[in-house]
């Protein structure tokens, strides 16, 4: 533990408090959680409309009460103007990052950790590849070995296959998950495969279904949101990793492993930041197109959130704020 604290403020969504609360792990300091959503008109508003030194909160303005912390961690633009508001009453005593575009001057932060494919820039812009998120090699060592006895059965190699779904870019039909599940039983039966799904809840109950029929009669472990969540025991357990294209969050976290990673991609309308995304990851060696194969790759393991600690505390250092 430590006498340093940081404030991690966020709106509560889990793709926001995953990256926030990985970041400050990896700070280490001592950790306190806020979770808020700006109240009407702040919430409609992009916060680079707010007047300078409103928190937004209104009566729940003590959720952000007592003395400022050492460190600010913001995510999603919700936080945005509540966070800044934070750093305004520490007269310098809070350092401020936040995470992703904040869609405001970023001369107003210490640090921004935004994501390469949004294209912001900026002298404390960190670019950063994907997403933060809380998954360390030691988590999954742990995680793996606690898992271990429940995989008794499975054969290997064996394969994590993490399914997401239907967002505002793409749709998981019919025909993409009989294209996965064709992919799978190849697989299994070429090269021996053993198989530890999980679905979300954007699969869908259809999709999931349809998918769990299809698998039915294969080596294969699927959990479908009931009991222990085995998502780090299957990332720490796998051989090979296949994700679905809907997720930066996810992908992030397979590429943190440095196993190889085979994206299936949905069907989409557009192109999008998302396909920007996992060209990168393609272009860096890192993943490759879902297809059915098995094959073995090394690549360095995307660790963005250990990257943007150090560089988070080098500039705390530099700003005379010990860490």
């Amino acid at each position: 533990m430590t006498d340093r604290t940081t404030w991690v403020i966020t709106d509560g969504k889990a793709g926001h408090v995953t990256q926030a609360m990985g970041l400050a792990e990896a700070m280490g300091f001592d950790t306190v959680e806020k979770t808020i959503l700006p109240a009407i008109p702040w919430r409609w508003l992009p916060a680079a409309f707010w007047p300078r030194g409103v928190s937004g909160l209104g009566g729940e303005v003590d959720l952000l009460s007592g003395a400022p912390p050492d460190l600010i961690i913001s995510c999603g633009r919700h936080a945005v103007g509540p966070a800044l508001w934070v750093k305004s009453r520490g007269t310098g005593r809070s350092f401020h990052v936040h995470v992703e575009h904040p869609r405001v001057d970023p001369r107003r932060f210490d640090l921004i950790a935004s994501p390469k494919h949004d294209g912001l820039e900026g002298p404390n812009v960190i670019p950063v590849m994907g997403s933060l998120h809380r998954v360390t090699p030691q988590k999954l060592s742990a995680a793996a070995a606690e898992f271990e006895p429940r995989l008794a059965q499975l054969p290997h190699p064996r394969v994590a296959v993490l399914i997401g779904g239907n967002n505002s870019v793409y749709r998981l039909t019919s025909a993409v998950t009989d294209q996965l599940a064709d992919g799978l039983h190849r697989l299994t039966q070429e090269f021996g495969a053993g198989l530890m799904v999980t679905a979300s809840r954007r699969t869908g109950a259809a999709e999931e279904a349809r998918l769990r029929d299809r698998l039915a009669d294969l080596p294969c472990m699927f959990w479908g949101g009931t009991g222990d969540n085995p998502y780090l025991g299957y990332l720490g357990s796998a051989d090979a990793i296949v994700v679905t294209c809907d997720s930066v969050n996810m992908a992030s976290e397979a590429c943190s492993t440095g196993k190889p990673v085979y994206v299936v991609e949905l069907e989409s309308h557009r192109d999008s930041k998302f396909a920007a995304f996992h060209r990168s990851l393609a272009d860096a060696g890192i993943t490759r197109a879902f297809d059915g194969t098995l094959d073995r790759w090394t690549y360095e393991p995307l660790d963005e959130t250990a990257r943007v600690a150090a560089e988070l505390r080098r500039r705390m250092e530099l700003a005379g704020c010990a860490t």
